[in-house]
């Protein structure tokens, strides 16, 4: 069950339930491509990309981030963000991809990590990164 971990009027934020830290970033009014955003709320969404992946890469320690936007099963506008380890299961497979292996190691430290989002997000501190 996804978790949403920050909400505005303008995006909600919602944890994947996955093996690896996996976030998705939605916009809330039901927008089919991103070219059909707003200027404001395309620079919005990177600016929350940007975050997520410059705490994640400094929380989680992982190798990758991988940033993706596909709407085809859900047409509206919306981003995964996943922290990725040369040791998951599906790595350097994209996790939609072949499971290459099972994942054996516990990432420590998540419920700190999305309290951080959260809290930078709440807090504004949208451009600091």
């Amino acid at each position: 069950m996804d978790t949403i971990i920050y909400e505005d009027d303008l995006i909600k934020v919602e944890i994947e339930a996955f093996e690896i830290p996996w976030l998705k970033i939605f916009t809330q009014e039901s927008i089919k491509e991103f070219s059909q955003c707003s200027k404001e709320l395309r620079l919005y969404i990177f600016d929350v990309i940007n975050i997520i992946e410059t705490t994640m890469l400094d929380e989680l320690k992982c190798d990758k981030i991988n940033i993706a936007s596909f709407g085809n099963y859900c047409p509206h506008v919306h981003f995964h963000v996943q922290a990725r380890y040369k040791n998951d299961s599906y790595f350097p497979e994209p996790t939609w991809g072949k499971k290459q292996r099972e994942m054996n190691f516990k990432i420590d430290n998540l419920d700190s990590f999305y309290n951080k989002i959260s809290n930078k997000l709440k807090n504004g501190n949208k451009n600091d990164n």
